[in-house]
């Protein structure tokens, strides 16, 4: 007893004090990493929101494009080539506002790979629609100013691939297969009716890659609300 009292009259011995000291040093750094992957796992949270965000307001405005195809007499409702998907649709504002070519396709901007979007001035005539049909198709292979006015940078995107469904079934739309067909009794250099053109519906394949706040690929489809699609 009375060691322990002359313990406690002559306090802490050195090593008892670093070891105090490097315990609380070890708390504090354990409290920081903490707080740091708390910090990191919210960045990242608020990160996928906005991204998930822009990819909805991405996809709703595709599907705002699509439901608005245009089957006017001597144009083109809707073209794929492989790199840009062409359309030309009802103008937002209506009424005698006129038409809109839109177009869709994926381009280098700024170093990334980007999902972009262009949009025309509202036409009125043949020929105002043909200028804007060929511009959409320079403004997605070697844009100049003027084309660069009508984009939209969406957001990043690794890949993208687009698929048509007539006669039941999904095609390339570059295929035979995914041409429309030529009614029965019509000849075949007959030339088709716009409405004929367009596919019963579109498969879009997003490939968003592995980085980044969203990864993975994604599919949505499209049914053409005059045709019906057929599909299940």
């Amino acid at each position: 007893m009375s060691a322990l009292l002359a313990r406690r009259g002559r306090g802490f011995t050195l090593i008892e004090l670093l070891v105090a000291i490097a315990l609380l040093g070890l708390m504090a750094l354990m409290s920081w990493r903490g707080l740091d992957g708390m910090e990191r796992a919210q960045q990242q949270t608020e990160q996928r929101g906005d991204a998930l965000l822009v990819l909805q307001a991405a996809l709703g405005q595709w599907s705002t494009d699509l439901d608005a195809v245009l089957a006017l007499p001597h144009t083109t409702p809707i073209d794929w080539d492989g790199q840009v998907l062409r359309l030309t649709r009802r103008s937002s504002a209506g009424g005698g506002a006129g038409a809109l070519v839109v177009a869709w396709s994926r381009r280098e901007v700024g170093g990334t790979a980007q999902w972009l979007r262009w949009q025309s001035p509202p036409v009125a005539t043949r020929g105002d629609w043909q200028s804007a049909w060929d511009q959409a198709a320079v403004w997605a292979r070697s844009p100049g100013a003027a084309e660069r006015q009508g984009e939209v940078a969406l957001l990043p995107l690794t890949g993208w691939q687009i698929y048509y469904f007539r006669g039941n079934a999904w095609s390339n739309p570059l295929s035979s297969r995914g041409a429309p067909a030529t009614p029965e009794g019509v000849p075949a250099s007959t030339a088709l009716k716009p409405l004929l053109l367009v596919p019963d519906g579109i498969r879009l394949e997003l490939d968003l890659g592995t980085n980044g706040a969203l990864a993975g690929r994604l599919t949505q489809d499209w049914v053409n609300p005059l045709n019906g699609g057929g599909k299940s």
